[in-house]
């Protein structure tokens, strides 16, 4: 069953929307703050949204949002809402902090080659063994318990805003936080 999403941040906000639409009603560009799922949708009449602002977009309790227009992919993405989207991740990977410190607690192997951890950006051999290591001798308990633990290993918040960000460009082998693309939005401009 498809998971849909119950929440997400406004990466854009459009009062008169799209220059290319033809009818001018204002349209929102957002993440979702369960599954990155990127969507569009219109606003209610007579409401506004600013950038950063979580909002309902659930099948029930929706206050500001009207309709969601769709899924759409990252190209499909404003110059501004791009320029926001790591701000973004990062807010939603901070307000569910323990849950992104359980993948460094439990992240395992995908092949025998590579783990989920070799995903993460600047990730190799050596950070990865270190990470094993520190979290036999006690699982990791925050963002800052990892970046203590785990000398060199760049801000590991850092690491997964970037790997998400990747994933919702598309064109991943492996899929660890964002629901994969279907192959017809791969397609579109």
């Amino acid at each position: 069953m498809l998971q849909l999403e119950e929440t997400a941040t406004v990466i854009d906000y459009l009062p008169l929307g799209k220059s290319t639409d033809m009818t001018k009603q204002p349209i929102v560009q957002l993440l979702g703050n369960k599954y990155f799922t990127l969507l569009e949708a219109t606003l209610k009449p007579d409401k506004t949204t600013a950038v950063g602002e979580v909002v309902n977009v659930g099948k029930e309790n929706r206050d500001k949002i009207d309709h969601i227009k769709g899924r759409i992919n990252y190209s499909q993405l404003t110059t501004s809402a791009k320029n926001e989207l790591k701000n973004a991740i990062h807010s939603i990977i901070m307000k569910r902090e323990m849950e992104f410190v359980n993948f460094f607690n439990r992240s395992g192997a995908i092949t025998m080659r590579i783990n989920q951890l070799n995903l993460l950006p600047g990730v190799g051999k050596k950070h990865l063994t270190a990470i094993m290591s520190e979290r036999e001798k006690k699982p990791f308990e925050s963002m800052t318990d990892i970046a203590k633990r785990v000398s060199l290993l760049p801000d590991p918040a850092n690491l997964l805003v970037q790997r998400i960000e990747q994933e919702l460009r598309g064109g991943e082998k492996h899929y660890l936080f964002v629901r994969p693309p279907s192959h017809s939005m791969e397609r579109r401009p």
